[in-house]
């Protein structure tokens, strides 16, 4: 097993300086140099952005709670927003509420790309002959990542991050953090308590990373789990032909919906427009309450289809197209996800890719899950990692809480109940739901009274705990006699 060990820590500088946020009236804010390296602590340094909401008790007051969003790449920066989202939780009472933007986003010290324009047309079901130019284009990502975030790019990594955690905890004058992460902030506490046991006290680790997978394989699961949704509102709607009329089965609804993707990139020639369909059917369907307007959108798309109707067509699919992750406007982007990727290898022969991709495009069209199959920049990575990711365990810290949507598209379900067992961790599963990020962040009571109890009182959830997801649609299903 593979265990990291920091080099040994000179002594913290000056105390942070807390100043208020002027971007949100609750929090306060300061900045923490720490070093580029670790490896080299008396080098370089970068600089994090932080934010704190101190414990509206000071009386009752039992520490501090650090967390961690998803990613990798903090979506977009907003890691130092959660402490204001935490702040409307009974936590604010007890913890000090500490976000920050780690290493490479937001307001900390950035890792930047250069932009490209991409070569190969945006296509959720891409011809062979279009393969050659993604993989081109995945070259060039990674060459302008490269260009842009050279220098900084090997340590912008799991492990890094973890040791930021550690020196914000030194730094605040704490021998324990608390922790809350999301998705790829899952892991990232995973592997903080792995590094530094005996200075994490309670944990919770929603929509959780597999700790077994390589990031190759983390993208490729996501295609399983869209179709899975897919199926499950299929079925649904088959169960109510009588209201929604795409046809009496699950069989028969996909059926449909291959039938209106055909005719979009068919007789009215839109691949876009074919594309855009695709996308809309894969990032609705987890979505269970709005299975009834998923299943609306659709019969409207096969009149206008069958009328061959590509205005109305383009209406009805208006903003429903997604960019590629990481892909935005302007000069320079953040390239967290592309750095953090690169940490676990990929395979490097184009043709294992484009198999996968014939494979998807037929199986996992929807949500573009053939962007999972295809090459990444990490296949193109022109770096090698500094160090091996790390092996996660527990060791030195006390029991925590894992919370898992059965559906979630984006972290597999069986990541979460992985990382339960490996970690010896309560796993508080959501069902029927294709929610991501659950706990105080998607509103689901039952899941935030677990976790809050837990995160108060040290009050574990039972054992095998399920919570319901959201509900589905009350419409009826047909009478099978009628």
């Amino acid at each position: 097993m593979q265990h990291a060990v920091s080099p040994p820590r000179p002594a913290t500088g000056r105390p942070l300086a807390w100043a208020p946020a002027p971007w949100d009236e609750r929090l306060e804010e300061a900045t923490l140099e720490v070093p580029l390296d670790y490896a080299d602590p008396e080098g370089e340094s970068i600089t994090l952005a932080l934010s704190r909401h101190r414990a509206t008790s000071q009386e009752r007051r039992r520490g501090v709670l650090l967390s961690v969003n998803g990613g990798p790449g903090g979506d977009n920066g907003t890691g130092r927003a959660l402490a204001g989202r935490l702040s409307e939780t009974p936590l604010a009472e007890v913890y000090d509420l500490i976000g920050f933007d780690p290493r490479g986003t937001g307001a900390s010290t950035r890792l930047n790309a250069e932009t490209i324009e991409n070569k190969a047309p945006f296509d959720s079901r891409p011809p062979d002959s279009a393969f050659p130019l993604i993989a081109e284009d995945m070259r060039r990502r990674d060459e302008a990542c490269q260009q842009a975030g050279g220098r900084m790019r090997p340590h912008v990594s799991t492990r890094n991050t973890a040791r930021d955690m550690d020196r914000i905890r030194e730094a605040l004058g704490e021998p324990r953090i608390s922790f809350v992460g999301w998705a790829y902030g899952s892991m990232v506490g995973a592997v903080y308590g792995t590094m530094f046991g005996a200075h994490l006290d309670r944990s919770v680790l929603d929509s959780a990373v597999h700790p077994d997978w390589d990031w190759h394989q983390q993208f490729m699961i996501q295609g399983l789990a869209v179709r899975e949704s897919v199926e499950a509102w299929a079925e649904w709607a088959g169960q109510r032909n009588g209201q929604l009329g795409l046809g009496r089965t699950g069989r028969e609804v996909l059926d449909a919906v291959e039938e209106i993707a055909a005719g979009l990139a068919g007789p009215m020639d839109s691949v876009p427009l074919r594309t855009a369909f695709d996308g809309l059917v894969g990032f609705t369907a987890p979505h269970r309450p709005r299975w009834a307007m998923l299943a609306e959108l659709a019969g409207q798309l096969r009149t206008a289809v069958a009328a061959r109707d590509t205005g109305t067509a383009r209406e009805l699919l208006e903003g429903k197209t997604h960019w590629r992750p990481g892909d935005s406007l302007g000069e320079l982007r953040e390239a967290v996800l592309e750095a953090v990727t690169c940490e676990t290898p990929w395979p490097r022969e184009l043709e294992t890719y484009y198999a996968d991709m014939r494979a998807f495009r037929e199986l996992y069209p929807y949500a573009f899950g053939v962007t999972r199959a295809q090459p990444w920049v990490s296949t193109f990575a022109s770096f090698e990692p500094p160090e091996p990711p790390v092996s996660v365990e527990r060791d030195g810290y006390p029991e925590g809480v894992v919370v898992q949507a059965d559906a979630d598209p984006w972290d597999y379900y069986i990541g979460g109940q992985a990382l339960a067992e490996r970690l010896g961790h309560r796993l508080v599963m959501v069902e029927d739901s294709g929610a991501h990020e659950v706990y105080a962040l998607s509103g689901n009571r039952d899941v935030d009274a677990h976790v809050h109890r837990y995160l108060l009182h040290g009050i574990l959830p039972p054992l095998g705990t399920v919570c319901p997801g959201d509900p589905r649609p009350a419409i009826p299903a047909d009478d099978p006699a009628g």
